[in-house]
């Protein structure tokens, strides 16, 4: 049976569950991060030298970083319910699915850190301030997408959406001022008639 490495609470390891809830993957988890199983012990970082979650052990194979294990689940269950096999489609989810990691991640991380994690590091008010008005800002690109189709990546649900639901989820989450937008919210409340993202992302966890 698979096997997940990481605590609940995690965002990144809340991808790889709710991809698994929407394949129909059974899984066993084991709680490691701050405040469970330290991921400086040797055996982990063995598994994964970042030193960091979620890794996933399927017999053995070993695997880190979220969306790759997400694209490697849909890729072995093989029938792109999520990760479409038509090469412009799947280049289509994987871009939104990069834009997440990179361009979005790299938004919200100073606010966020400083207003939810409430970490010395990141107590800066103009810099707290400037990372909500680029978070706010990405979120605005977000919603144009979503203006012009049902989901990220066109009008089927697909693994971007795994991903991007899992960042609404945080930015809705998150205590700070907000633009109104429409498209995102009528997202959000779509996404959350599935009981993956009510399990694994709209559950209280920003």
């Amino acid at each position: 049976m698979l096997k997940i490495l990481g605590k609940a609470t995690s965002i990144n390891v809340r991808k790889v569950l709710w991809t698994c809830a929407e394949l129909d993957i059974a899984f066993d988890r084991e709680d490691w991060g701050a405040g469970f199983q330290s991921t400086s012990q040797a055996s982990f970082l063995a598994l994964n030298p970042n030193a960091q979650v979620p890794v996933i052990v399927d017999g053995d194979f070993v695997l880190w970083e979220s969306n790759s294990i997400c694209r490697y689940l849909c890729n072995k269950a093989g029938d792109g319910r999520l990760l479409p096999a038509e090469p412009q489609a799947q280049a289509r989810v994987e871009q939104w699915m990069d834009w997440q990691a990179t361009d979005l991640n790299n938004a919200w991380r100073y606010a966020f850190m400083g207003l939810v994690r409430a970490s010395p590091a990141y107590r800066d008010p103009d810099q707290i301030q400037a990372s909500v008005a680029n978070w706010n800002l990405h979120i605005g690109l977000l919603d144009q997408q979503l203006a012009t189709s049902r989901y990220v990546a066109g009008d089927r649900f697909s693994l971007a959406d795994v991903v991007l639901g899992l960042s609404v989820n945080r930015w809705m989450l998150t205590p700070m001022e907000r633009p109104v937008y429409p498209a995102v919210a009528d997202y959000y409340e779509r996404l959350s008639v599935r009981p993956g993202f009510l399990a694994f992302g709209r559950n209280g966890e920003p």
